[in-house]
């Protein structure tokens, strides 16, 4: 369903065509959004004629950018996820022994319970929580964000 030219006309509009005026405004303000998806369809015209198709792929990539609509997908998909914490508890009845060797009778001192994903408003940046390295939770949002583009345009091609 993906080929290989459809994957170099994404890159090639996304990365190669994008100026850097257009990276850092697109989700500032629509008029450096529109230009971006002028230029990021242009590659799609080698690959289909497809009115249909195109106007999909141009717009859904208008809203996906403008919005960055990529980090609601990562929280969502990180909110989803079970988070599991691990909590030491040490039995109060019980003593670790004076000599050097630890007791084998001595129980497993862990719990883990369920916790939950950080709010959005901790979250909202990239999708990923703000203690995160600043450098993953872009990365991983920016793939996502291809992905999504990706996988859309492909069905587009494919079925209009």
């Amino acid at each position: 369903m993906i080929t290989a030219d459809q994957l170099v006309a994404h890159a090639v509009g996304d990365y190669v065509l994008q100026s850097d005026w257009m990276a850092n405004e697109k989700t500032k303000k629509s008029v450096a959004a529109l230009v971006h998806v002028a230029t990021y369809a242009l590659p799609f015209l080698f690959i289909t004629r497809s009115i249909p198709a195109l106007a999909v792929i141009i717009s859904t990539h208008f809203v996906i950018d403008r919005w960055r609509l990529a980090r609601y997908v990562c929280w969502v998909k990180n909110f989803l996820a079970p988070h599991w914490t691990t909590i030491l508890i040490y039995p109060a009845t019980r003593s670790v022994p004076k000599s050097t060797e630890v007791s084998a009778e001595l129980p497993t001192p862990t719990i883990r319970v369920l916790d939950w994903w950080p709010p959005w408003s901790e979250c909202s940046a990239t999708g990923y929580h703000q203690d995160r390295p600043v450098w993953m939770s872009v990365w991983l949002m920016i793939i996502t964000d291809n992905i999504i583009h990706v996988v859309i345009n492909s069905l587009a091609i494919k079925y209009l």
